[in-house]
C-alpha cells in the first residue's frame, strides 16, 4: 500500500495564496481578492515551491503545484 507523500510545511496564508492562485485565472486576481499586491503573491509562490523542493516534491510549474496541491488536499477536483 502506498504512502501519502510528505507535505511541506506551509503557513496559513501560503495555503490561502496557493488555493487563490490555482482557483484564480491570474496572479493579478488573486492579489486583488487578498487585497495584497502582485509580488507579494509571487513571493509566496516562490515560497512554496521551494518547500516543496525541499521535501523532494519539485513543483517548478502551475501545473505541478496543481498535483501536489490535490495530493495534499490542498484542493479537490471537484473545486476546479
Amino acid at each position: 500500500m502506498a504512502q501519502d507523500p510528505v507535505g511541506p510545511s506551509l503557513s496559513d496564508r501560503e495555503v490561502e495564496v496557493l488555493r487563490e492562485w490555482l482557483l484564480s485565472d491570474s496572479k493579478s486576481r488573486v492579489a486583488q481578492n487578498l487585497y495584497i499586491s502582485v509580488g507579494t503573491v509571487g513571493t509566496h509562490l516562490s515560497r512554496i515551491r521551494e518547500k516543496y523542493a525541499d521535501v523532494g516534491r519539485k513543483a517548478p510549474t502551475k501545473c505541478e503545484l496543481l498535483v501536489r496541491a490535490i495530493q495534499d488536499r490542498i484542493v479537490t477536483i471537484d473545486e476546479l
